[in-house]
């Protein structure tokens, strides 16, 4: 029964990028309880990743990354996930962070992902107030919800830059500066219900100097001519990011009630779980859930990047379609998880049971701005043909 097509594992891949996200999500497994003590990834899970570069999969062949399409860097994150969310979860973040890469001048990317070994998060949210200079800002601010600061070498930190000179007589401007994280005071903030280990702080920082050159624009997109990569909705792949964190988590809660499944008895009963009709139907529903919500997100990225590969810019509809996955995937993701932390009955109660943990991790996630329910709004706004504004699309 555990085939690669029941399971969805990725058996039929080729060695490469997803085969190596397989043996990283092993060992996320085997680590999982250790991550969420200590909210953080542990240096051994830590190191894996960097080795199988899964957390710059997306930085320029021009700087000595891989270049990974958006697919194979999304499945990979997903896999990752299906051992542990938090892993997953902070593969996603390190991951679409990397693909600012392209947005930087030469000389930022240089600096920021010129070793091998560097990766970057970012909160590209406008929460920090930076005034020119010359030569480049000085930016304060505090950013929230930092994923994966904890081994990061470089924060993504969206500011609002008052232009017109050091009078600041000009309109704001929304930028994102490259800040290198030991240049930042991190402060102990994430203490969570869920997907504790992705080590989400809040970082701050006090008139700090950031070069021109370490700034960039994710409303002004990639400069022209760039590969098709960063042509793809950068805002559509953050969703998406989030989505296979919580898709992979899923699929994990399936392999741990399934596994349960085979040994556990009610009270007063002979039959195992697995034996129960109810408990077959659920499963059932449960998988075909979850098979859809994949197959809709694969679809839209699949149509996306075939849209990113032309000349032409990705059509408003292809971006809603990522965005319209990307929260669906979420959602039922998180149904998916609490129906089989329910199979689990009273076994899933305790602070031990790995179902326990992904019904949290699957509750938490859905919280993101990315991925809640007003996203709805906006893309059935956009579904009735009502004008909206799209840029964040």
């Amino acid at each position: 029964m555990a085939t690669a097509e029941v399971t969805g594992r990725l058996t039929d891949c080729p060695p490469g990028p997803e085969r190596a996200a397989e043996r990283v999500a092993e060992l996320a497994r085997s680590l999982a309880e250790v991550t969420e003590e200590r909210r953080a990834l542990p240096d051994e899970l830590v190191d894996a990743l960097r080795e199988a570069g899964l957390l710059r999969a997306a930085v320029p062949e021009a700087l000595g990354g891989a270049e990974l399409p958006p697919g194979v860097i999304l499945r990979c994150a997903e896999e990752v996930a299906r051992g542990d969310a938090s892993a997953g979860w902070c593969v996603s973040i390190n991951a679409t962070s990397s693909l600012l890469s392209a947005y930087l001048p030469e000389r930022g990317a240089a600096e920021v992902f010129g070793d091998p070994r560097s990766v970057a998060a970012g909160v590209w949210a406008p929460r920090g107030a930076a005034r020119p200079v010359d030569g480049g800002v000085i930016v304060s601010g505090r950013w929230p919800f930092c994923s994966a600061i904890s081994h990061s070498d470089w924060l993504f930190a969206g500011s609002v830059l008052q232009s017109g000179g050091d009078g600041g007589n000009g309109a704001p401007v929304l930028k994102v500066l490259a800040i290198p994280t030991q240049e930042l005071n991190i402060l102990d903030t994430w203490h969570t219900s869920g997907l504790c280990g992705t080590g989400s702080h809040d970082a701050t920082a006090s008139e700090l100097f950031v070069p021109e050159h370490r700034m960039l624009s994710v409303l002004d997109g990639p400069p022209p001519g760039a590969p098709a990569l960063y042509r793809f909705p950068v805002f559509g792949f953050f969703a998406l990011s989030i989505a296979v964190a919580t898709l992979g988590n899923a699929r994990g809660a399936i392999d741990e009630l399934v596994q349960l499944a085979a040994g556990k008895r009610s009270l007063g009963s002979t039959r195992a779980l697995a034996e129960r009709g109810q408990v077959q139907g659920a499963v059932a529903a449960a998988e075909a859930s979850l098979r859809a919500a994949r197959a809709f997100l694969f679809q839209a990225v699949d149509e996306a990047w075939a849209a990113a590969s032309g000349p032409e810019p990705v059509p408003d509809s292809a971006r809603v379609a990522l965005r319209l996955a990307a929260t669906h995937a979420t959602r039922t993701s998180a149904e998916v998880v609490a129906s089989m932390y329910d199979l689990a009955g009273g076994s899933a109660i305790y602070r031990g049971s790995p179902l326990q943990r992904r019904f949290r991790d699957a509750h938490t996630a859905t919280a993101h701005f990315q991925v809640n329910p007003a996203t709805y709004e906006l893309l059935g706004r956009l579904l009735l043909g009502r004008p909206a504004r799209t840029e964040q699309l």
